[in-house]
């Protein structure tokens, strides 16, 4: 018994347990509007998976704190390897829902796992790794070709294996904030710029008409009648949010939410869920919640002990920036609808447990930088 006292106080001392503790702050609070949210279906089944998917994350957590990040980096071609025979797993045994591929159903477990979801951590690490070691020619052509590579090779695996569009635009937004950051040369972004800018109508044609008139509701509702399924789910989402005022209408009794009348109320637009029961004060903590989690990560990667580690913070704050600028966005009606989740909020399995994977690497760089006495 003494031991396992010992094991637990080692733990905490090298631990981020301000990091733990606003991840789980904002995971249980995730958990009980997932509760509500779900009400009028029954909650039980959707709190207990969420609630499975919280522990398994807590030890992910405990179990990357403890490994040297650098260690798992090292092995940066079998990362790149796993991840895409992970992916390709979707085209045998993927199960589609609302028009992707993205997730693989197994019976043994009582949740889907979503392996684009959690190939962005050994995805963060490869370019941590490959950043680091060309640091000193980080602008040279050969390594931002390598780091483009990488990038493209994922977000086209991904669009292939699950035609999840917005998950594969996360790998770019990873991509992108961790060159600058690394120092690329900004002349390489504007030149990107310029050629993405020429290739537009390209890529405009090369999407499919239903991600069309996702972006053409934003600026014109009556521009195409097929983009009404998108319509329909923001209109709903800005009604709820209205219907919060400032209060909400109370936990179990938001007029939209337990009429079960917002899509994807327990998912995608749980936002929306929390505005109408919780109101702005119930928005503007989560929002709190997950912008002291983003800092953290920057406060951790600006005091690591080298670029390899700082990088890896930097990538993890990326998914968490991306991820609740489009999710509360398309909640507003000013993004368009891409199917991700509000991070640590959302109902999903496979989200909380990369989301505390990912910390748990967070939480190993502070771990490391601390001094020996400490450690």
């Amino acid at each position: 018994m003494h031991g396992i006292w010992k094991a637990i106080g080692s733990f905490v001392r090298r631990a981020d347990m301000i990091l733990l503790s606003l991840c789980i702050a904002a995971s249980v609070f995730g958990i009980v509007v997932i509760s509500s949210a779900t009400n009028v279906n029954g909650s039980a089944q959707y709190v207990r998976t969420q609630i499975l998917a919280l522990v398994l994350g807590i030890i992910l957590y405990v179990f990357f704190t403890l490994v040297d990040v650098d260690i798992i980096a090292e092995r940066r071609e079998l990362l790149l390897i796993f991840s895409a025979i992970f992916i390709l797993l979707l085209f045998p045994f993927g199960d589609t829902r609302s028009g992707n591929r993205s997730w693989l159903a197994f019976s043994f477990l009582p949740f889907s796992i979503q392996p684009a979801e959690i190939c962005k951590i050994p995805f963060i690490m490869i370019l941590a790794k490959t950043m680091s070691i060309r640091q000193n020619k980080i602008s040279h052509i050969s390594t931002v070709l390598r780091l483009a590579v990488i990038t493209v090779f994922m977000f086209g695996l991904i669009v292939v294996a699950s035609e999840d569009l917005g998950v594969a635009l996360q790998y770019l937004f990873i991509f992108v904030i961790m060159a600058f950051v690394g120092g690329v040369s900004l002349l390489w972004f504007l030149g990107a710029f310029a050629v993405l800018l020429v290739a537009s109508p390209f890529l405009w044609q090369f999407l499919s008409y239903d991600r069309r008139s996702r972006i053409w509701v934003l600026f014109d509702p009556r521009i195409d009648p097929a983009a009404q399924d998108q319509r329909y789910q923001m209109n709903r989402s800005l009604r709820a949010l209205q219907n919060g005022g400032i209060t909400g209408q109370g936990l179990y009794h938001g007029t939209m939410v337990q009429s079960g009348t917002i899509p994807a109320q327990h998912t995608d637009l749980i936002f929306s869920s929390i505005g109408e029961e919780l109101g702005m004060l119930g928005c503007m903590a989560v929002l709190i919640l997950l912008t002291a989690i983003i800092v953290r990560c920057l406060m951790v990667a600006k005091n690591a002990r080298n670029t390899i580690e700082s990088y890896v913070c930097v990538g993890v704050a990326a998914v968490l920036i991306f991820q609740t600028i489009s999710n509360v966005g398309m909640c507003l009606f000013v993004m368009p609808v891409v199917g991700l989740t509000l991070p640590f909020f959302s109902y999903g399995g496979s989200s909380i447990v990369t989301l505390f994977a990912a910390m748990g690497m967070v939480s190993s760089v502070q771990s490391h930088s601390l001094p020996d006495w400490l450690r």
